[in-house]
């Protein structure tokens, strides 16, 4: 009888944290969405001839900001959570600002969404706490998931900025972002 109550116990424990697991992934998606939603209204906004602009030199330019959006969300979610290879920054074209017009730099950051968003929603729970290297720091995959949000928060940000250096109105910062 004590090790029924022992199973049962477990099931119910093992059962809500995988349902904790599950809200957590649901809740991230949307936000997700919504980050989507946002960066892509400010990157629309942003006249094409005006990418190459910059706050100071030491900056990086609106566009590479945006597609270094991209190559840190592919980085961040197929290399360090999906343990992918990462991209060769050197080698790889897909996140290189060179000879891509604003919308194929969009259409870019569009699909890197889709892909991000595909990954985490078939992303198991159970590895939230598995450990790894973070630029020598011991962070958990959940922790990546936070610094994945905040590092596209972080450079749109910037963008915002570069907006309104160039005279122009971000779009409204609406909902959970």
């Amino acid at each position: 009888m004590k090790r029924l109550l022992i199973l049962i116990l477990l099931g119910f424990v093992s059962s809500t944290l995988l349902a904790q697991g599950d809200n957590f992934i649901k809740d991230y998606l949307e936000r997700l969405e919504n980050s989507r939603e946002y960066l892509l209204l400010v990157a629309e906004i942003m006249p094409e001839d005006k990418y190459s602009f910059k706050a100071t030199s030491e900056e990086k330019t609106f566009a590479e900001n945006l597609m270094h959006i991209g190559y840190a969300m592919d980085w961040h979610s197929q290399s360090l959570l999906g343990g992918r290879e990462p991209r060769d920054w050197k080698t790889d074209t897909t996140f290189i600002v060179a000879n891509k017009s604003k919308a194929e730099m969009i259409t870019v950051i569009d699909k890197t969404f889709d892909e991000v968003i595909k990954f985490i929603a078939d992303f198991e729970t159970v590895h939230f706490d598995d450990r790894l290297d973070y630029f020598g720091l011991d962070r958990t995959k959940r922790q990546i998931f936070f610094l994945l949000a905040d590092h596209i928060t972080h450079h749109r940000g910037q963008m915002l900025v570069y907006l309104r250096l160039n005279g122009l109105v971000p779009p409204k910062y609406v909902k959970f972002q």
